[in-house]
């Protein structure tokens, strides 16, 4: 140590350029983590896109920004816009962005986040523009793939990937809530009918294969009968009827009338 305290007290130059030296390597050597990119531009000029890990700078001349190239996202906060049918609608959604060309996300644009919102707005409003109601509450995967595909064509110029668009919130006015809400009521009520009318006319069907049946076979209708009345004094019930076959009560009258012939002679 003493000789070299000794040789720059000797040669005060070499101890001047070493520090000086020591000081550009300081200024040069810069840093950049796994998710970022550094933009350099040489006295104004872009030159490199340098990074992740150590990179150096010529002090003075050079100089960087740091560009994160995670996605990020960016909410379109709640907007009213029209749909096809003249319905108006409040409408957010966030979009999924990422910088694929730093460079290009640095020099073709001020401010990213500002640009891709203001073209989610005038997409939305267009794309909403062309569906109905309907469209815009069942088809918002669809709806929101289209918005994708538009923001992604302006945003590819400027090195940004948007690689997903959602839509948050959708609401409509409190007048359209109560008709759809009559409506959907109104449509239940006619699928229960509906359904109502299929059992019967399935009954119905198997009421007339089952007389199709017993007509084939009159002891089947006498076999019904016993069957029915059982039943029915099973239930313990006070009053019970029987129905008689019609030949029974007509062999009756006959007998009758026979009866009542005999008594008058």
């Amino acid at each position: 140590m003493d000789l070299l305290e000794a040789f720059f007290a000797g040669h005060p130059f070499y101890a001047a350029a070493g520090l000086i030296l020591l000081v550009l390597i300081v200024f040069s050597v810069r840093i950049a983590n796994q998710y970022e990119r550094a933009v350099v531009f040489f006295l104004g000029r872009y030159v490199r896109t340098s990074g992740p890990g150590v990179y150096f700078l010529t002090p003075f001349l050079e100089w960087r920004t740091t560009v994160d190239i995670r996605t990020m996202t960016t909410t379109v906060e709640q907007l009213e816009t029209i749909t096809s049918d003249n319905v108006p609608v409040k409408i957010s959604a966030v979009v999924w962005r990422r910088a694929v060309d730093p460079a290009r996300s640095l020099i073709e644009v001020t401010d990213v986040a500002d640009a891709v919102t203001q073209v989610a707005i005038t997409s939305l409003r267009g794309i909403i523009g062309q569906h109905s109601l309907d469209d815009v509450l069942k088809a918002q995967d669809a709806i929101s793939d289209a918005l994708q595909a538009n923001i992604d064509k302006v945003t590819e110029p400027w090195g940004v990937k948007v690689e997903r668009v959602q839509m948050k919130n959708v609401e409509i006015p409190e007048t359209m809530q109560r008709a759809m809400a009559q409506e959907a009521e109104a449509l239940r009520e006619k699928r229960a009918r509906q359904i109502k009318a299929e059992a019967e006319l399935e009954a119905a069907g198997l009421l007339k294969k089952a007389a199709e049946t017993i007509m084939e076979s009159p002891a089947g209708l006498e076999l019904r009968r016993m069957q029915m009345i059982t039943e029915v004094g099973a239930e313990q019930n006070t009053m019970t009827i029987i129905m008689m076959p019609s030949e029974f009560v007509e062999m009756a009258r006959a007998i009758g009338a026979q009866g009542k012939e005999k008594a008058n002679s």
